[in-house]
């Protein structure tokens, strides 16, 4: 017995798809059908994802083939669901002026997010760009001590005659943190809409004039404050930070998962090992993988991300946080080089996630050479 695939779509017709009066093949549900003998395979896309819709659509087809063209017919039906209004990859309301928003996580603490969002942007300040720090680990802000600026306070401006936060500036970055508003000793005991409403004071109620690249330090883990940044602000991307070891890997894997949520569907630019290896200053070409070799490569490649690059576990790295003069700054060093490198993959990952956007939704970099933005007119 052969099935006829002309006879198979003419018992298609006889179905009408729920809530739009047209038939399965006039609506264009049916995507394909394939005759393999007595075997027919119908692949079906609906755009209603309740249950019973979907069963009954499964019912219909086998019913409607079994009638119509030959009862003894095996029928399999795959269905899918997708939404008629497509979600837009820019959400949250645009800042005038910001070209690129980047959001930093991590799955755990301790990995040296905060360190990897400092370097990163004076690495990016260094290459010409334009660029801020927006602090939005509420409960352990660190990005003031990193960058020397602990006892300043943003001034208050009038722009275009509303007030704004003036934020504080060094190495060629803007920088806001709810640290400019505690005491060193105080610590931020806050619920989650409090917290929210004071980052969306210091995104919103700022000037942060004309920017590339705002960087966002979110803190640790998958949770609140991450939910409030994504559904409040148009996110360019994220990039993930993770050691090498499993413990580490496992978490970074939860925040990758977290951007890629249908809710969500923030792209992820990249995943960044720290702390990657050991070389002692009396042995530069020694390697000592203290936490694992090429984990956080493994996990990129595991599930499909773009390894940004790896960064050596060097006293100096430390030791130039606590002073607040971040080591990307050091020039002519293993630890500038990591940095220029990691920078340069994610800018050209921006780059490459903003060809699939309108020049209306974000500003496109179309040059690598020299490192300078250029503006869609």
């Amino acid at each position: 017995m052969k099935l006829d695939r002309k006879e198979i779509l003419k018992s298609l017709e006889t179905i009408s798809v729920a809530g739009e009066g047209k038939n399965m093949v006039e609506s264009g549900a049916i995507q394909n059908v394939m005759t393999f003998g007595d075997e027919v395979v119908v692949d079906l896309v609906l755009q209603n994802p309740a249950l019973h819709i979907k069963k009954r659509a499964e019912v219909d087809v086998m019913k409607a083939i079994h009638e119509h063209v030959n009862q003894k017919a095996k029928v399999k039906v795959n269905i899918k669901v997708e939404s008629a209004d497509k979600k837009p990859e820019i959400k949250g309301k645009s800042i005038p002026g910001i070209s690129n928003i980047i959001a930093v996580a991590s799955g755990k603490g301790g990995v040296g997010k905060s360190t990897v969002t400092a370097n990163l942007a004076v690495t990016l300040s260094k290459m010409g760009f334009k660029v801020g720090i927006l602090d939005a680990d509420i409960y352990g802000p660190s990005i003031p001590m990193m960058f020397d600026v602990e006892a300043e306070k943003p001034l208050s401006v009038t722009v275009d005659g509303k007030s704004k936060m003036k934020p504080i500036e060094n190495y060629g970055v803007k920088i806001l943190s709810i640290g400019f508003f505690t005491k060193p000793n105080q610590a931020v005991v806050w619920r989650g809409p409090m917290a929210a409403k004071a980052l969306n004071q210091m995104i919103f109620d700022a000037a942060w004039g004309e920017l590339d690249f705002l960087l966002i330090d979110l803190p640790p883990g998958t949770g609140d404050i991450h939910l409030s940044i994504m559904q409040s602000l148009p996110i360019t991307g994220s990039v993930v930070v993770s050691t090498p070891q499993n413990v580490a890997l496992a978490d970074a894997k939860k925040g990758v998962a977290m951007f890629r949520q249908e809710s969500i569907n923030v792209p992820v630019l990249g995943i960044v090992e720290n702390m990657a290896y050991f070389t002692p200053e009396e042995l530069p070409e020694n390697k000592y993988y203290i936490f694992g070799k090429q984990g956080a490569k493994n996990l990129a490649e595991d599930i499909d991300t773009p390894f940004l690059g790896e960064i050596p576990l060097v006293q100096s790295l430390r030791e130039s946080g606590d002073i607040g003069r971040p080591a990307a700054l050091q020039t002519a060093t293993p630890l500038e080089t990591a940095f220029e490198d990691i920078t340069r993959n994610m800018v050209q990952e921006t780059v490459n996630r903003n060809k699939s956007l309108p020049p209306t939704e974000a500003i496109k970099i179309t040059t690598m050479a020299g490192c300078s933005a250029v503006k869609k007119k």
